[in-house]
């Protein structure tokens, strides 16, 4: 056991030659890329201190990027829903219900106007 390793138990060190890949939450990516642009510190001093490489932190700055430019290119208002192929045909097949429906009732009116010669509803 080296110097650093001094406190841990053999259980929570990384088997030898195997490296334990690490899994950054949004949150920490988000916060290393504000430390890293802030240059408050070296960035080498930041890598260290967070066990990564200068590619992974490219690749964080990368994505912030990305996601930035996809974020405002977005325009203000709702945005459009989509819907399944099984929801748009039930939606289609209660459409064309109402339209015959409608038609029905259109008939009876035109039938029920004939009846009274086609005059207002009032006397």
């Amino acid at each position: 056991m080296s110097v650093a390793d001094k406190g841990k138990t053999p259980d929570s060190l990384p088997p030898a030659g195997k490296n334990k890949r690490r899994f950054l939450s949004a949150e920490k990516k988000y916060q290393i890329f504000l430390e890293a642009q802030r240059g408050e510190a070296p960035v080498g001093e930041l890598l260290r201190r967070e066990g990564l490489y200068s590619t992974d932190l490219a690749r964080i700055q990368r994505k912030v990027k990305e996601s930035a430019l996809q974020g405002l290119a977005k325009r203000p208002g709702r945005s459009k829903k989509t819907v399944s192929e099984e929801e748009y045909d039930v939606l289609k097949r209660e459409l064309q219900e109402k339209e015959r429906v409608m038609a029905e009732m259109a008939v009876e009116l035109a039938i029920l106007r004939k009846k009274t010669n086609g005059g207002s509803w009032e006397r």
